[in-house]
């Protein structure tokens, strides 16, 4: 996956959500604890950590640096921010030749790191819409290729649906609902 991937993601997210920034964010995102506003800030925060491990080349753990959204950013604003996180991962990824390893639980690729940065938006987004009672899926595409890199083994099916499914987020006919859940973002 590329940073044409990431700000993708980005973009759905916004599509869907930018027309419902005038709600209460303070509600939960979908099954988790968090709030849709802590929610988006995590995934402008996952963005940004993935960018800083691809362009630090941080072979060995995270750098040691934080993104903080302040807490009287407005919905409108934390998605601001997603998208300038979101801008700088897909520079970032897009910048480091293939053969860039950095660390997120053992040596990751840049295409890895954009993978992730995918799902975190689409899975997060899912999330979030849910929480506000807002009808929306990960696209079939997106889910697809988020699957191929970072779940191999997932089962055959509607490629949304098993994306939740692997995640924790949906059920599957004839498999039990996943209480947790690891992706292969490393490489070899």
């Amino acid at each position: 996956m590329t940073g044409a991937d990431v700000i993708r993601a980005v973009a759905d997210m916004a599509a869907v959500l930018d027309a419902h920034t005038d709600r209460d964010w303070s509600v939960p995102a979908g099954d988790l604890e968090w709030s849709c506003w802590t929610t988006a800030a995590h995934v402008a925060h996952d963005l940004m950590a993935y960018a800083g491990q691809v362009a630090g080349g941080a072979e060995t753990g995270y750098l040691p640096y934080d993104l903080v959204v302040s807490p009287t950013a407005a919905p409108a604003e934390v998605l601001r921010v997603v998208r300038a996180c979101a801008g700088l991962l897909a520079a970032a990824v897009d910048a480091a030749p293939p053969e860039v390893r950095a660390w997120h639980w053992g040596p990751c690729d840049p295409g890895g790191f954009a993978a992730m940065g995918v799902a975190e938006t689409v899975l997060h987004t899912y999330d979030i819409t849910r929480g506000l009672g807002v009808p929306w899926t990960p696209p079939e595409d997106v889910s697809a290729a988020v699957l191929r890199r970072l779940f191999p083994d997932a089962p055959h099916g509607s490629t949304p649906a098993v994306l939740l499914w692997s995640t924790g987020r949906g059920e599957l006919p004839g498999r039990p609902r996943r209480t947790s859940w690891v992706w292969r973002a490393a490489v070899d």
